[in-house]
Order: C-alpha cells, then structure tokens, then sequence
C-alpha cells in the first residue's frame, strides 16, 4: 500500500466562534485558554460576535486577542454564530459560548472525533466542579454533567455549548434556525436533528470537557427550563416523532417522570390520612434507587444533604418538564399540528 493511501488527512482549520452581550466578566476567563490556543496554532482564529453589548464587552475581546466582529444590532446568539461561520475562516466551527472556559486539551478531542469523515459534529460536557457555589448553579451544572456522560457517543442530538461542527455541513443545512428559534432555545438540539437527517454523524465525548460560569436562580432556571426548552423541546418532538430517544427523553427517563408524579401523590396523600406513614419513606427510597447513579453523583461531589436536596429538586424538573409536554400535546391537538389556534389570527 503506497504511503499516499496510508496518510490521514490534514487536521481540520478550526474556527473559534463566541457570540456575547455585556458578557465582560465572562469573556475575561473564557477568553484567554482560547486566545492561548490560537497562539500555539491549535485553533486558527477567535471570533467574537458583540451583538450589540452596551458595555465595553467589544474592546475587552479585542484587548484579550479576539478577532471581533459587530453583530450590526441584536441578533441573538443562534443568527450571531450564522454571521461569522460565514466569514470564518475555517473548515470547522467550534461553538463556545462566553460563559463557559475551555479545558486545554478540548482541540485535541475535536479532532479525533472528526478523523472520521461521517462524523459532521462533535460535542461534550460540562465538567463536574463548576464555580458557582449555590445549590441551583451545583444542580445543574451536575446534571448536565451526567446526562452528558451517560448518552450515547452516536449521539441523536448537538450541544452549541462547547460543540465543533464542519462548516460545509453546517451551511448545507442553513445553520441554526433563527427564524422559529428567535431567543435562545434548543436550536442547537434542532440543528443536530437536520444534520443527522441530512446523513451525517454527531459524537457526542464526555471527556471533551469545559467548566460553566453561569449562576442559576430559582426564577430564572424555571423560566429557561420550560419556556426555553422543554416546551420547544416538547414541540420538536411532537412535529418529529421518529426523534431518537437520547439524553434526557430516554425511556428510562420517561418513566422516572411517571414515578415523580407517584411520589407527589403519596407525599400529599400521607398527612391528610389516605395512606399509612410508611408511604412516604417507602416512594422516598423507590424514586433514590431509582436516580441512584445521580444521587450517586450529587454525593460524591457534595455531600450527603445535597444529595437529598438534589433527588427531591430532581422530582420538580421532572414534574414541570412532564407538565410542559402535556400542554404541548394538547396544544398540538387544539391546532391540528400548526401551532395556531383554529379561528384566531
């Protein structure tokens, strides 16, 4: 066999891509690992869209090294990062939000998982030791963490956080779908869709890791939770029901929900009597076992009581993600699958 057909293929030119507004205590820890990469000639530039910031978040991305670029008026992240892969000048588009730093050896993972000329995408995970101390930033950040590492690596799906894609796939399929997806939401889960429809390969590798910076609050998780993601979700689902089921709409998944709903029931009906004390304890001990490698996870990195806290806010997310789809299913049949109500508009 001639050395010619036993060379790999040049390693792809990367292309950084970090859309942001007023993110300037962000981009001053998320900025730097990448700038360092591009130096060292890992990555082939940084771009930065400023959707219109009205902070210095823009001179702040030029002084740190970044290529930036002016988003021209608000566009939100998804149009943001349509902008530059335009005029990126690499065969690849690494995403990555300005909220979340990179690890070091994040390059070396998109190119193995690219080796591969099927594969059009490759995506991670957030690390297990985020930077926000408070319980909601810990509980997300931590189970993120491990649906990431628990779904499968011909993943169904992408993730925009910290996800590279092929340019020419990218644009074969018209990047993200700004026009249904106007504010950040699943755009990036819809855009993995078309891509795996369009016949490519999406591995998802937990080790290609990046710590989050977002702090979570109570107000604010549940309006992203529901409003942001699992109505949109919710729908997507509902207009393609051949999805593949992946993540955290694994069956498995689906029937932890049911016994999140079992266990609210026991637990409201024990104090007025129609069921014997021991209920509680009982549904309590079913749902651990059931979450046990989560709880297992909530344990090994923050101890016993947040763990319990954990488990029992875990029965929350399943009871509004639950609550959402039923209202996009009976949505669904008021419209007939169009989205508009008969007789309106």
């Amino acid at each position: 066999m001639s050395a010619t057909a036993t060379a790999k293929p040049p390693k792809p030119l990367i292309s950084v891509i970090m859309p942001v507004y007023n993110g300037r205590e962000f981009i001053v820890q998320s900025l730097p690992p990448l700038v360092a990469m591009a130096e060292r000639g890992e990555v082939a530039e940084v771009i930065v869209v400023d959707d219109s910031s009205t902070d210095d978040t823009a001179q702040i991305a030029s002084g740190l090294g970044a290529r930036v670029i002016p988003s021209g008026g608000r566009l939100g992240p998804g149009a943001a990062r349509n902008m530059a892969t335009h005029v990126a000048r690499g065969d690849v588009v690494w995403f990555v939000d300005a909220d979340v730093i990179v690890h070091d050896d994040a390059v070396g993972f998109i190119v193995d998982g690219l080796d591969d000329p099927g594969v059009v995408a490759v995506f991670g995970s957030y690390d297990d030791r985020p930077p926000a101390g408070n319980f909601l930033s810990q509980y997300k950040n931590l189970v993120h963490h491990f649906y990431h590492h628990r779904g499968r690596r011909d993943a169904g799906t992408f993730w925009s956080g910290c996800g590279a894609v092929r340019k020419a796939a990218f644009l074969s399929v018209g990047g993200f779908d700004v026009e249904r997806f106007k504010r950040p939401s699943i755009e990036d889960i819809e855009l993995g869709y078309r891509l795996r429809h369009a016949g490519g390969r999406i591995v998802l590798n937990p080790e290609f890791q990046s710590t989050h910076l977002k702090v979570w609050r109570f107000i604010n998780l549940l309006h992203t939770e529901i409003f942001c993601r699992a109505i949109p979700w919710s729908r997507l689902m509902l207009e393609q029901p051949g999805m593949t089921d992946d993540l955290n709409i694994s069956p498995m998944e689906r029937m932890r929900a049911v016994l999140a709903g079992i266990f609210v029931l026991v637990m409201l009906a024990v104090p007025v009597g129609l069921l014997p004390w021991w209920s509680a304890p009982l549904i309590l001990v079913i749902v651990a076992l059931a979450n046990h490698r989560l709880v297992a996870l909530f344990y090994r990195r923050k101890g016993p009581l947040f763990a319990l806290a954990g488990l029992l806010f875990h029965q929350l997310y399943y009871l509004y993600s639950s609550a959402a789809f039923v209202y996009s299913w009976l949505e669904w049949k008021v419209t007939g699958g169009t989205g508009a109500v008969p007789g309106k508009g």
